[in-house]
């Protein structure tokens, strides 16, 4: 009861569908969440809903998306864009839920930060074991994400699951083993209030310590936090980005640092690439809720999900001639929808600033603006660059993007022009 009232106040805007930034209907298929029972050993009596979109192929991938604290996980179905991504990429989503009260999952047990020591991990593992045979899935690519409680067992699974799971992806969590206790308390305060700060190291051995013996390869880790987390406070990002590049023997120091949105800070270890070892994402004025779109699009990109095989025989298509090029990629929910633009140069000259003009349809809204600025908000509109992504030499490219409105028309523009000139797309 504790856990629950600590962190029910700031986690029901999770339930209300505003937390993650990862909102959106559920998908438009004839796929269906379907509760699944009977799928192996299950010492706390977790509940499994699974969603299979439709037309998935040999050996998918898997992905188990872990409910907050007061959520289950048809909620987590509901209120994250998972599912959705599931249709356009074609893999498996478990749902796990908590059923002990506040619906909080353990990462606190000796039992639940223990390879094969039994609590909701083994449950979870069974869930995913059970997937695997029944639908052949690649174990190769198996992954996890989770918000708040979701997060920290998804530290959890990483860290005593080394052999299931090829990465994760927390939201407001805590580093693997911050959370124990040897009392039966579910909480530990000095945990959530971040005051509890190991060598890289230290935090590195308690990893190690859960599976003993274990050489194989471990898996990779993307941490999101808001600077405002007040549930679940800051410091805990830092822990986490020490304890995941020690596992991985890698220097703290970032191998790149960018800004994907205003307010973005995301730094990448052991590698520039999206699927380097380690990212990890700050988000400046943020608190435990995590309300910017396009996250979820972000942990797909970092488990290599966005690149599948297109199948056999792809169609090509050349770039077309001129000095521009446009893509413009819409995700629509309910009546929002975000977009990402990246403007190419296919001329022979470098650019040193840009402007691009485009019309959005009749009742879409802009609310939101990252890597530019867009005046007006609606109708006939121009995307100016900020200061760091003026210039795009020959062949280069620079991408913004923006979240808005629509009254239910989501067509996308039917033109662009860079500094006047007509733009292909």
């Amino acid at each position: 009861m504790k856990l629950r009232a600590r962190l029910a106040g700031a986690l029901i805007a999770l339930a209300a569908l505003v937390v993650t930034g990862l909102i959106t209907a559920p998908p438009a298929s004839s796929a269906q969440l379907t509760e699944v029972t009977g799928f192996g050993t299950n010492p706390t009596n977790l509940r499994m809903h699974l969603y299979v979109p439709d037309g998935v192929p040999d050996r998918p991938a898997l992905l188990v998306a872990v409910h907050y604290c007061t959520g289950s996980g048809p909620a987590f179905y509901s209120g994250t864009e998972f599912a959705r991504l599931a249709d356009q990429h074609k893999f498996i989503v478990i749902y796990p839920s908590a059923t002990r009260s506040g619906s909080c999952f353990d990462v606190s047990s000796p039992q639940a930060l223990r390879h094969d020591g039994g609590s909701d991990p083994v449950g979870i593992v069974s869930m995913v074991r059970y997937v695997q045979q029944r639908y052949n899935t690649d174990p190769a690519r198996t992954f996890v994400t989770g918000a708040s409680s979701g997060a920290m067992m998804t530290n959890v699974l990483l860290g005593a699951y080394p052999d299931v799971f090829a990465a994760g992806a927390a939201f407001s969590g805590v580093p693997f083993g911050c959370f124990a206790t040897t009392d039966g308390s579910s909480w530990n305060s000095a945990c959530a209030n971040g005051q509890i700060s190991k060598t890289p190291q230290e935090w590195g051995d308690l990893v190690r310590a859960a599976y003993p013996g274990y050489s194989g390869p471990r898996p990779r880790m993307q941490i999101w936090h808001g600077t405002e987390d007040a549930t679940l406070r800051y410091p805990n990002f830092q822990e986490q980005i020490k304890q995941w590049t020690n596992v991985h023997g890698l220097s703290q120091t970032p191998s790149l640092t960018d800004q994907p949105r205003s307010g973005w800070t995301r730094t990448r270890y052991g590698g520039t690439g999206t699927t380097a070892p380690v990212e990890a994402i700050s988000l400046q004025g943020v608190g435990h809720s995590l309300p910017q779109s396009g996250m979820a699009a972000m942990v797909i990109d970092f488990f290599g999900l966005a690149d599948d095989d297109p199948g056999p025989n792809p169609t090509i298509t050349p770039e077309p001639p001129g000095d521009c090029q446009v893509t413009y990629t819409m995700n629509t929910w309910n009546t929002g929808f975000t977009a990402e633009v990246k403007v190419t140069n296919t001329s022979q000259s470098p650019l040193s600033s840009w402007t691009l003009g485009f019309t959005l349809p009749a009742g879409q809204t802009i609310t939101s603006v990252w890597n530019a600025t867009i005046t007006p908000d609606s109708g006939q509109v121009t995307a100016r660059n900020v200061s760091y992504n003026g210039s795009i030499a020959p062949g280069g490219s620079a991408s913004f993007g923006f979240q808005g409105t629509h009254n239910g028309d989501t067509g996308e523009p039917a033109a662009f022009t860079l500094n006047g000139t007509a733009c292909s797309t």
